[in-house]
């Protein structure tokens, strides 16, 4: 690691005030030594036993050998800043027999891509730091590169790894998105956070695939969001498929059972993330039959461009499916 750029006085105060002012509403600082400190070799480790474990399904990414070394990210890293944005709209998908006839999709699709609202503002944030000293170097990203973002979201004190894999906070519950700034800056660091589920499973219980093989373990093979995102397969696995639950496009039952979500979700304050029309009950027979006009049409400026038409007439018509299924087995 080369040389790093010293402490600048009162920078971590003014970097603060200045990425909430941006609209960030966590902050938070991890110090990069020379060498990976204990909590990053045990880091290194879980990761390296779940890709052992083929938990990565297809994500053939996440054996990237940077994400077990931020060093190899940028080599003069110093500190890294992360942030988390509060993204909760408080919209209820329809329930009961009405909502049968729609699909499901995670809350953090609803509104304007994530991607393009983060990287605005970490783009701002890093531009700023420059200014503050010469030689300054800042790099962004925001679920955009091989970044361990729930470790260091947890090292910086913005949350904890949960049971189910996602970052809880303490003001909005797990419903954030997370980025980060490597700097060469030596910054003063925030306190780790502490992990607060206790005994509690319900995340893992309510999972009606079982992805969650332990706490904090997601075998994304088992996992409906993977599937209904990620897997370009032309059908889904019955296991998977037979227990969709209307979900077409990810997955919140993890989150929507968590008791920090229920009590400490609150609305967002960011306009992109509210939720385009249709985006929170889409119904489910003309997901079946989407083509690609709609599809551009529908999903133009949404990080739910990534399933393309054909997953989502593939998803649709699984839920469908089950659903008949459902009727023959009961008799109806």
């Amino acid at each position: 690691m080369s040389d790093s750029l010293p402490l600048i006085p009162s920078l971590r105060h003014q970097l603060e005030q200045k990425a909430k002012a941006i609209g960030f509403h966590r902050v938070g600082i991890v110090a990069v030594p020379p060498e990976a400190s204990a909590p990053e070799q045990a880091m290194q480790t879980r990761l390296q036993d779940w890709l052992d474990q083929g938990y990565q399904a297809d994500m053939a990414w996440m054996a990237n050998p940077k994400r077990q070394d931020i060093r190899q990210v940028m080599p003069d890293v110093r500190s890294i800043i992360c942030v988390a944005i509060n993204y909760y709209t408080p919209h209820q998908r329809p329930a009961g027999a009405e909502g049968a006839k729609y699909g499901k999709i995670a809350r953090y699709g609803w509104g304007r891509d994530y991607h393009r609202v983060v990287h605005k503002k970490l783009k701002q944030l890093s531009l700023w730091l420059r200014t503050q000293g010469n030689d300054i170097t800042a790099r962004y990203y925001a679920d955009t590169g091989p970044v361990q973002d729930k470790f260091w979201a947890q090292e910086a004190g913005l949350g904890w790894v949960a049971k189910n894999g996602n970052v809880i906070t303490r003001d909005y519950g797990s419903w954030v998105f997370l980025g980060e700034i490597l700097t060469n800056v030596v910054l003063p660091p925030s306190r780790p956070h502490a992990s607060h589920c206790g005994t509690c499973t319900r995340c893992i219980d309510a999972c009606p695939t079982e992805a969650i093989r332990a706490p904090g373990v997601v075998d994304a093979n088992r996992c409906i969001a993977y599937h209904t995102i990620e897997n370009r397969g032309t059908t889904l696995p019955s296991e998977v498929a037979n227990h969709l639950h209307n979900w077409v496009a990810g997955c919140d039952i993890c989150q929507d059972v968590c008791p920090w979500n229920q009590r400490f979700a609150q609305p967002t304050d960011v306009v992109e993330f509210e939720p385009y029309p249709g985006n929170v009950a889409p119904p489910l027979e003309e997901l079946a039959t989407l083509d690609e006009q709609v599809w551009n049409q529908r999903f133009s400026a949404s990080a739910l461009r990534r399933i393309k038409p054909a997953m989502w007439r593939r998803n649709a018509k699984a839920v469908l499916a089950g659903q008949r299924l459902e009727e023959k087995e009961q008799g109806r």
